[in-house]
């Protein structure tokens, strides 16, 4: 009964039934109560959002993934104090951390959200130290300026890491004794029930917690099945290590791919009936309890073996150039084709690029694309790992026997090979080391290097929602809207679904103020998710547009309630409270966004506007140049810096920053005006005249560039000039406030500043 009701609440987790787990749960444990039994229950309300029954359930519970489960818990509920407990017995220096890479980037995020950085370094450096492809704590490292280089993070050391969690426990094959440094890959304990290989338990890391909090007893998800931990068995084991290579890099691609290893398909009276039984607790006491059957006549099965595996450790070059062709040479052994290793190394070198080409995003030159897939041979080498655990059926002495007299076709032919466990991991890593240095550089706002990056990667990856938000993030760091709005068009287009980077993209479409496709976007965010704070922020800034920033502050704010950790929507609320001169709830705003991500550089900005129109230079500086550390290629934090320094009297560090400004971006005309107004203050008029000429090709129609000029002539006494320039400045329109200025300025066209200063 108790094996029923286990396999019943599974299954319900699988097909996404969450109210019929939770009632089969509730009777399992009503019958066989245990804390194994109760951690089932709590995955359940877990991925029913219902974090607060499941931290119920689990409080006093002491079995690491029962900690463990309690913390996800915690999190969701934002106690962080009691989270931290869980993880970290305060009472038990040295307890480890349960679920390994898991809990360590768990206790990351506790950190990070309680402002203790180098504490959540060190945790998400433990958990790429431990797991390799666990992105989000990469991610994680970006976003606190602290990852190192992806070609670091993702070399050799992850690459003999991988390998290791991937490789079959107990392999003795010849493969994977070319070298004393293979063989310390390979673990030489038997396969038992309390030793399941981490590549059996096929989980997804991603940045929702809700999805690792979800995987334990092997709820997979879509697409797959996982194998499932013994019931009452030990709770060490890690339920929530990252997927193999090679099925992440079938995941990155979104097409399954057909299996690689040779399934040994049993057509006599000892076969391993896989559906009778999908169990783990029949699967597992199978596998200790089962006498040795015997697949096929082991001499056949030698000779099948020899003539796949001829050679079980080629060299790369060898195995490129073998072609496509793989012979049947049983007819119980279904085989096929393996073309993905003729294309896996292709691309590690970067891409091709070629004139003439299409280009799927501007500022992308040009590629030349093969048909040729850039991960096949990662999807082909591996993906049938997923199988293992249904269709081998052999007992672990029977394992290690066949792998010494039978070779690696053994264990029902699903082993996977030393030689392409090495070859998936290094065409993945290859792929991350793009993407991961890309992401740093964006991070670090090194924009145009980090489009360079991306550059590289593969045309089919480029072309995914992920990636084209990220361009179009870049681009709008660099102030170019148009190429941003382009990015993110396609990013639509490729992933219609997908929120990544829709509340930036809102706010290039309110830069360019394009309101029809603003108010577009913001409709069909809504009708996406209404639950998400993107969508809100989209809506907040439609109406921003118009200018209604009270409806907008309204949008916005249901943003923050939905998610308190979305610090741009918090800094949105910051701008609108601006808007309607309401600086002491901006400031608060400002505040909270910077309470949640410290190195949030709007926010900073934000603060030091507020300042500066407060005229409170002083602060208004420290929050300009903390914004400035934080993003060192902005123009325009480099523009305010320098007109805060320049209303402190410190002119010489104003035209210094301000010169930098305009190398950082020479189309943008503000530190040009900037640098005039300090000019003038020293009265260098000259060399002010000589920037606004400049200035007039950028700004050909801003009527304070013409006002200015006015000024100055009427500093140098030719009043016709001054005259011609100041009505110039009126034909432009300026704003009720400057045309009062200017007007004023005409009146006292022939009185001298000595005497004008004194009125």
């Amino acid at each position: 009964m108790e094996a029923i009701l286990t396999e019943c609440a599974q299954n319900s987790l699988r097909h996404f039934m969450y109210r019929n787990a939770i009632f089969m749960c509730e009777r399992l444990c009503a019958e066989f109560p245990s804390e194994t039994n109760s951690q089932l229950l709590a995955v359940c309300y877990l991925q029913n959002n219902q974090a607060y029954s499941a931290y119920h359930i689990l409080k006093g519970n002491h079995m690491a993934h029962s900690r463990y489960l309690f913390a996800q818990s915690c999190f969701k509920m934002d106690l962080l104090n009691e989270a931290e407990a869980a993880l970290c017995p305060p009472n038990e220096s040295s307890a480890e951390i349960p679920n390994g890479a898991a809990g360590h980037y768990l206790l990351g995020l506790i950190y990070r959200c309680t402002d203790r950085r180098k504490s959540a370094i060190y945790h998400f450096n433990q958990a790429l130290s431990l797991d390799p492809l666990l992105w989000a704590a990469y991610e994680e490292l970006c976003i606190l300026g602290a990852a190192e280089e992806a070609a670091t993070v993702f070399g050799d050391a992850a690459s003999l890491c991988i390998q290791k969690q991937h490789l079959p426990h107990g392999l003795g094959s010849k493969s994977m004794q070319a070298s004393a440094e293979d063989q310390g890959l390979i673990s030489s304990r038997n396969v038992g029930a309390e030793d399941l290989s981490p590549r059996h338990l096929k989980n997804i890391h991603g940045n929702s917690q809700r999805d690792a909090a979800g995987n334990y007893h092997s709820a997979p998800q879509p697409g797959g099945t996982g194998s499932q931990p013994l019931n009452g068995g030990p709770t060490t084991l890690s339920f929530y290590s990252t997927p193999s290579p090679m099925a992440a890099a079938s995941q990155l691609s979104g097409v399954a791919p057909p299996p690689i290893c040779r399934n040994m398909q049993i057509n006599g009276p000892n076969s391993c009936a896989t559906g009778a039984d999908s169990s783990p607790r029949s699967t597992v006491n199978s596998t200790i309890q089962a006498p040795r059957r015997k697949f096929v006549d082991e001499g056949k099965l030698r000779k099948v073996s020899g003539r796949l595996f001829a050679d079980s450790a080629p060299r790369r070059s060898i195995r490129l150039a073998t072609g496509d062709s793989v012979a049947n040479t049983n007819s119980n052994v279904s085989t096929v084709s393996g073309n993905g290793t003729n294309h896996s190394s292709k691309y590690l070198g970067g891409s091709k690029i070629a004139t003439g080409s299409v280009r799927p995003v501007t500022g992308r030159k040009g590629q030349s694309w093969s048909n040729e897939n850039f991960d096949e041979g990662i999807k082909h080498d591996g993906y049938d790992d997923s199988r293992n655990s249904s269709t081998t059926c052999s007992s672990p002495s029977s394992e290690s026997r066949s792998l010494d007299q039978e070779g690696p076709t053994s264990a029902a032919g699903v082993c996977l090979s030393g030689s392409r466990v090495a070859v998936g991991a290094s065409d993945l890593l290859a792929l991350l080391r793009i993407l991961g240095e890309g992401y740093r550089l964006s991070c670090g706002y090194r924009c145009q290097d980090a489009l360079d990056v991306y550059v590289k990667l593969p045309q089919k990856q480029y072309n995914t929602g992920w990636v084209l938000s990220q361009v179009g993030k870049a681009y709008f760091e660099m102030v170019d809207y148009v190429e941003a709005d382009h990015a993110f068009n396609l990013a639509r287009l490729a992933s219609p679904y997908s929120l990544e980077g829709m509340d930036v993209y809102s706010t290039v479409l309110y830069h360019l103020k394009e309101d029809m496709k603003l108010s577009y976007l913001a409709q069909e965010l809504i009708s996406t998710d209404r639950l998400a704070p993107q969508s809100w922020c989209a809506m907040g800034n439609c109406y921003s547009l118009q200018k209604d920033h009270e409806t907008a502050l309204k949008n916005f704010q249901r943003a923050v309630q939905l998610d308190s950790r979305f610090a741009y929507a918090h800094t949105l609320c910051g701008h609108e409270y601006v808007a309607l001169e309401d600086f002491e709830n901006g400031i608060k705003s400002y505040q909270s966004a910077l309470r949640v991500d410290t190195r949030h550089y709007n926010a900073w900005y934000g603060l030091g506007m507020v300042y500066l129109r407060q005229e409170k230079f002083e602060f208004s500086e420290h929050h300009f140049r903390m914004a400035f550390q934080i993003n060192p290629r902005s123009s325009v934090i480099m523009s305010y810096l320098g007109t805060a320094l320049h209303a402190l009297k410190r002119n010489k560090e104003a035209l210094e920053i301000m010169e930098k400004a305009i190398m950082a971006d020479k189309k943008n005309p503000l530190p040009l005006y900037q640098k005039a107004n300090i000019l003038v203050t020293v009265e260098n008029f000259d060399g002010a005249l000589e920037v606004l000429e400049e200035l007039k090709e950028y700004a050909p129609r801003e009527s304070s560039v013409y006002a200015l000029m006015g000024r100055i002539y009427k500093r140098r006494d030719m009043y016709d000039k001054a005259m011609l320039h100041f009505g110039l400045a009126l034909d432009m329109k300026p704003s009720a406030t400057d045309v009062a200025t200017i007007k004023a300025a005409i009146e006292k066209l022939h009185v001298p500043d000595e005497i004008e200063d004194n009125l």
